[in-house]
């Protein structure tokens, strides 16, 4: 994607991204930190900030990178990982995440970060931002670390709602793609439907009907479909867009972070197990550091809700100023390549079309033969 030196050559406006300062489990001082990064790497960036104004001033005032780019909007509420969507629905209006999503909703900033209560906030972001039209559910997109030479594969949805049909992993599918060119420059993506085997009989019913529709779809929208995808292809190289529905993505989500912590302790213990070991530690440090570097969660952390009219990022709820940082930097590409508008007229196009085509079935189907 473009960088922000780029777009500074050709005179775009700065990028206001608002961010809710008080969603993390490692407070506000964690994000304060992670956009301080982001400024010295991103000159044309200004930030909404909401939470407590007393604190966030203090914070702010620490770090030479954000004078003068920071606007401070008081806040006195917080969302805990405790709280209830619905309570947040009916009682939030003075929460920090509120007022993150509301600066979006009404156009004062681009695209809004938060590291809070993830169900909260796709229930804040349905509300206050609506969703698209044509979009029956909205979904959450990932960046997946995979052997495919950009590095990443887009996975959706990872835990919106863990229902979905035929029609709505077809919506992902496009969305996926979109998110695909936008995030990860890459004009003809490869969309691979998430299933327990390759073969065509095998799967649930809205899996056969979903692969059906998305195949029908691959030249219009410019995409390729590659079929069905197995669970090793998640970080393979079969595909660039990995479509499932929310339970199975969250699941397997969650399962490949374990699982990279485990393989991280486990290295740690083999290296630490004699002084030779250690010694090989030593000998091998440059090689661990480029591994950690490429496996590290952190420095691809972000989650995009897509499917809104405006965009929301969620961080980790656990993330440090790195993966803060992180998600402000993939804030800053969405921004920059102007991806709401884009998506939105994507969609709009699409079921315009798919429209088009259902009437003249329907008219052909009706007329004499």
């Amino acid at each position: 994607m473009t960088s922000s030196q780029d777009h500074k050559k050709v005179g775009v406006a700065p990028i206001v991204l608002s961010i809710d300062a008080m969603g993390g489990d490692l407070g506000p001082e964690a994000v304060v930190s992670g956009m301080s990064r982001s400024a010295k790497a991103n000159q044309d960036i200004h930030f909404l900030v909401h939470g407590p104004k007393g604190k966030l001033t203090k914070l702010i005032e620490r770090k030479k990178a954000l004078a003068g780019r920071c606007e401070i909007r008081d806040a006195s509420g917080i969302v805990s990982m405790e709280d209830k969507p619905s309570h947040i629905m009916r009682h939030g209006q003075d929460t920090s995440m509120w007022a993150a999503i509301e600066a979006v909703r009404d156009k004062e900033a681009t695209v809004a970060v938060s590291c809070g209560n993830t169900g909260a906030l796709m229930a804040l972001s349905m509300i206050r931002l609506r969703k698209l039209p044509g979009v029956n559910r909205p979904a959450i997109a990932i960046l997946w670390p995979s052997r495919n030479p950009q590095g990443f594969n887009v996975m959706l949805d990872v835990g919106a709602d863990v229902r979905a049909d035929a029609q709505d992993l077809l919506q992902y599918a496009l969305m996926g793609v979109s998110y695909a060119r936008n995030g990860l420059d890459l004009d003809r993506p490869r969309v691979g439907l998430l299933n327990v085997g390759t073969e065509e009989h095998k799967g649930k019913a809205e899996l056969k009907e979903a692969h059906e529709l998305i195949g029908r779809m691959a030249d219009k929208a410019q995409f390729e479909f590659v079929g069905f995808v197995e669970g090793g292809d998640i970080p393979g190289e079969a595909c660039d867009v990995i479509v499932t529905d929310g339970f199975t993505g969250n699941v397997a989500l969650k399962t490949g972070e374990g699982t990279a912590s485990l393989i991280g302790d486990r290295l740690k213990e083999a290296f630490a197990y004699s002084p030779l070991s250690r010694l090989a530690s030593l000998l091998a440090l440059t090689s661990l550091r480029r591994l950690k570097q490429k496996i590290d969660p952190r420095r691809v952390n972000g989650g995009v809700f897509l499917g809104l009219n405006g965009t929301v990022v969620k961080s980790h709820g656990s993330a440090d100023a790195t993966g803060v940082a992180a998600a402000i930097q993939l804030a800053v590409q969405l921004a920059q390549s102007g991806f709401s508008e884009r998506l939105a007229a994507r969609l709009a196009s699409i079921t315009e079309n798919a429209s088009k085509s259902d009437q003249e079935t329907n008219t052909d189907e009706e007329s004499p033969k």
